[in-house]
């Protein structure tokens, strides 16, 4: 079950960033088919690569199993700009986002 949603994810969160898979795996410290394997549910990452591949992803642990978001890592940029915004220009945000919603 957890073997093909891994695998699942980091596809998704991969193309999400517009990376090659052999460019990830390189990047991470693998051999170039890394990626691929896990992809191809050949092999899945130990828990050290499972830590680097949720830093290169630039998200938590809890962002990668977080099936309902399918940008992490942009979401948690927009919060972290959000956190310097005044409560007011929250507000502001808030009503634009609740407007294209509907």
């Amino acid at each position: 079950m957890y073997d093909r949603f891994i695998s699942e994810r980091i596809s998704k969160l991969r193309i999400a960033k517009k990376v090659s898979a052999r460019d990830m795996s390189l990047t991470i410290g693998q051999n170039e088919n890394y990626i691929n394997h896990i992809e191809n549910g050949k092999s899945m990452p130990s828990m050290q690569v499972f830590f680097y591949i949720c830093e290169y992803f630039n998200i938590t642990p809890k962002d990668f199993f977080d099936e309902e978001t399918n940008n992490p890592s942009l979401l948690n940029a927009v919060l972290k700009d959000l956190n310097a915004l005044t409560e007011h220009q929250i507000l502001n945000i808030h009503e634009i986002v609740k407007g294209l919603k509907k």
